[in-house]
């Protein structure tokens, strides 16, 4: 797939708001595997309200529907603002770096399941060294890597870097982090630095140095810091794109959504 022009601040804007979108159609199961459209509040009064304990006590009322529906919806939102995150984040790329095949932005390896299938795995991000057209991008990339790699005490990768998205990293689920250690072997071992970017500050102290005593990279969303700290910094003086001016001054359109979304979440 051939690259294009480079994406205006508007189709960017679009790319980190278009998958909150799908949060405002979110609609509670209730158990009900069979319906991937969720339950509506007639059919969830209806399904309680022939519940004889439930009806006695209380529970098919247009407040409990709501009170799933917010429950649920808020995982939803989180997990569309990270989709949302990825999108923004490997368009970045693309219009940094100038790649000629946008499947350049993008990584993907290939592993066994338990049960000996095959499974594809996929990072949000790649920087390529040897795709990268643009001249004076090309030689921050490959420089900012060569620090990174002697802060991991690591040798300088073949190929570039890959990148994990993610709006925040607030889990301590233990089968998450020994993936993402999977992963961070299986870059290196393919000739990649691995970089974990976290576009909130939410991540915990002890993932942090877990992943770079694994030779993981990790980003966070802070204004302060250097390149090798902070995705803002980085994005600024490496890739060239100030992602933090670009939420602030689309933080009025950014709220409008998130406010709707909210609005048809909390609403029965």
């Amino acid at each position: 797939m051939r690259g294009k022009a480079v994406a205006t601040e508007k189709e960017l804007l679009k790319k980190f708001l278009d998958p909150l979108k799908v949060c405002k159609r979110y609609k509670p199961k209730f158990g009900q595997g069979n319906k991937e459209e969720g339950v509506s509040l007639r059919q969830f009064t209806d399904l309680y309200g022939a519940d004889p304990f439930y009806a006695w006590c209380g529970l098919n009322s247009e407040l409990m529907y709501a009170a799933h529906k917010a429950a649920g919806g808020m995982t939803s939102v989180y997990r569309q603002i990270g989709i949302g995150c990825e999108h923004l984040f490997r368009e970045i790329i693309i219009n940094a770096t100038g790649y000629k095949d946008r499947s350049s932005a993008a990584w993907s390896y290939k592993t066994k399941t338990g049960a000996g299938k095959d499974k594809t795995l996929s990072l949000d991000g790649r920087l390529l060294f040897d795709d990268i057209r643009n001249g004076e991008v090309k030689q921050r990339v490959e420089s900012w890597v060569a620090d990174y790699c002697k802060i991991l005490g690591a040798e300088m990768p073949v190929h570039g870097a890959v990148f994990e998205v993610r709006q925040g990293y607030k889990s301590k689920d233990s089968k998450r982090q020994n993936g993402d250690i999977d992963n961070i072997a299986v870059a290196w071992a393919q000739g990649y630095m691995p970089v974990f970017a976290i576009f909130s500050g939410q991540i915990d102290g002890d993932l942090v140095l877990r992943y770079r005593n694994s030779r993981g990279g990790i980003l966070v969303g802070q204004t302060a810091g250097t390149s090798t700290e902070s995705l803002f910094t980085f994005c600024r003086e490496v890739l060239g794109f100030d992602l933090a001016d670009f939420f602030r001054s689309n933080s009025p359109a950014i709220k409008k959504e998130m406010h709707e979304t909210l609005e048809a979440l909390l609403n029965a």
